[in-house]
């Protein structure tokens, strides 16, 4: 292997590469922020739509019940007529 080159088998010891300046610690840093949030913002919104459809399911399952009612209200009505 010619010493221009890189083995990428081999992980760069500590301290190596362009992490080593401040400038690219910084710019990591502000990544790894940058990503967290986003991870936190997306958290947030899944949780949102979880208890939307949550709630939504509920409601259908009240009007399901209440409209299941009003028919065995109407068939009792019906059977007293006749």
């Amino acid at each position: 292997m010619s010493p221009d080159r890189i083995d990428i088998a081999e992980p760069a010891p500590l301290g190596a590469g362009t992490n080593t300046h401040p400038e690219g610690h910084a710019m990591y840093m502000l990544e790894h922020e940058l990503a967290r949030s986003r991870m936190s913002e997306m958290q947030v919104e899944a949780e949102a739509r979880a208890e939307s459809r949550a709630r939504r399911l509920y409601v259908a399952r009240r009007a399901a019940r209440r409209a299941e009612r009003a028919v065995q209200r109407a068939a009792r009505l019906s059977a007293a007529v006749y």
